[in-house]
């Protein structure tokens, strides 16, 4: 059994769709569980829409690009036939129902989850009746009913023993006998209220059907060749990583590479099932195999990973005292309820600082909670840098030039800096 994940740039228009169709041809004789993204820049256009819901802004110019843009594809498609395509029609429905119902005393985290994962609900509903209408038989599968999270919305954590009867118990026969296109990102949790796994987190739907299933592999179909050692957009001489091991995996995922979701790989690692990223663009582009290599490194090569619109908070006990004393563990609590995710701390004898992505919602949440024991000042616009695998030489001054560098963290596989 294979686990396919194509992202929302292998399905961002029509062209893409019918890409994504001949490369699924290819597989007809191989069960088959497809993951799918929203299409194109969908995920932006939903926050959007929950932005102005949330304010009391009227969601319908929104509302309009979002179906406008979903039935342009359509209509590229399948032309006359588009008429055909009424089951997204009835998903903008239960969308509009969800945007005339007041769910606001319910937080932005609530609604996020509530009005968000329409955009792969969306998304696999033009994929499949394509497929369907085109000679390649689907089933489509509502991942809601498979995947069970906690109800920490936006960052629902798997129920994996429910999850785990549910897919194993009911979706391994169904992928068995067709192709099966999901969704990723999305969940449910045992309130029965739609919950989200985190941004870019389709990476992870695919790791935990591929689990449950005890599948021979993932794919995940990217616009690159691979894992490339740094992100082709930002410098001009990359190499592609053929060959990673689990452990070098997750490392990179950890500190931002954007081709893996952080939270895919140990469940692969778990019963040693090989991922494979490889270019939709090109198949006969040989790709990265990660795999088990045991504790053996891999990489040979600096890898260069940079996140953008960070920010660094710096706190101070206001008395002086030592952070290290009782201070750390309010501190890490508060992080944690506010949803704050670090990217890289440091701390001194009266001060802690911490580098993170700029959520205005969910630093004002951190500082209502930390109310004023502390000093804090917060710093934006910043880029996070990390080297992983770092050699002499690698060429870093002509990346930093012209930057500040308010912060430098080494460890025994990276460097990081905090650049201004």
């Amino acid at each position: 059994m294979l686990v396919f994940k194509f992202g929302g740039a292998s399905v961002k228009d029509a062209d893409a769709v019918q890409n994504v169709s001949r490369i699924l041809e290819r597989y007809k004789n191989d069960s088959v569980l497809v993951v799918i993204s929203a299409m194109g820049k969908t995920t932006n256009l939903m926050e959007r829409l929950v932005e102005s819901y949330m304010s009391d802004i009227d969601t319908t110019p929104v509302l309009d690009e979002l179906k406008q843009f979903h039935r342009d594809i359509v209509d590229n498609l399948m032309g006359d036939k588009a008429s055909s395509f009424y089951e997204v029609e009835n998903l903008f429905i239960e969308l509009e129902c969800t945007l005339d119902t007041d769910l606001r005393k319910n937080g932005y985290d609530f609604v996020y989850d509530q009005i968000v994962p329409y955009g792969e609900l969306i998304s696999t509903r033009i994929v499949s009746q394509y497929l369907n209408q085109n000679g390649s038989t689907s089933r489509w599968l509502d991942a809601r009913n498979f995947v069970v999270t906690s109800s920490d919305h936006r960052r629902g954590r798997i129920d994996w023993d429910t999850t785990q009867n549910l897919i194993s118990k009911r979706a391994k026969k169904l992928i068995e006998k067709q192709l099966t296109i999901t969704q990723g990102f999305i969940g449910r949790t045992s309130e029965n209220t739609t919950s989200t796994l985190g941004r870019e987190g389709s990476d992870y739907t695919a790791a935990i059907f591929a689990y449950c299933l005890d599948a021979d592999s993932v794919t995940i179909w990217k616009d690159v060749p691979g894992v490339m050692n740094a992100d082709p957009k930002r410098l001009n001489e990359t190499k592609l990583l053929p060959d990673i091991s689990f452990k070098e995996a997750i490392e990179l995922a950890y500190y931002g590479a954007s081709v893996i979701h952080p939270k895919t790989i140990q469940p692969l690692m778990r019963k040693a099932i090989p991922l494979y990223v490889r270019s939709f663009v090109d198949e006969s582009a040989p790709g990265t195999t990660v795999q088990d290599h045991g504790l053996n490194e891999v990489i040979k090569v600096p890898c260069y990973i940079f996140k953008d619109d960070q920010i660094m908070i710096s706190l101070a006990s206001k008395d002086f005292a030592f952070i290290v004393e009782d201070n750390l563990s309010h501190i890490f609590s508060a992080l944690a309820r506010a949803g704050i995710q670090i990217n890289l701390m440091q701390n001194t004898a009266i001060s802690f600082a911490i580098c993170a992505n700029n959520d205005p919602r969910r630093i004002a949440e951190f500082k209502s909670i930390i109310g004023d024991d502390y000093h804090m000042e917060v710093t934006e616009k910043l880029q996070l840098l990390t080297v992983f695998n770092p050699i002499e030489n690698n060429g870093l001054s002509d990346i930093t030039s012209g930057k500040n560098k308010l912060l430098e963290h080494r460890t025994k596989n990276a460097l990081q800096l905090i650049l201004q």
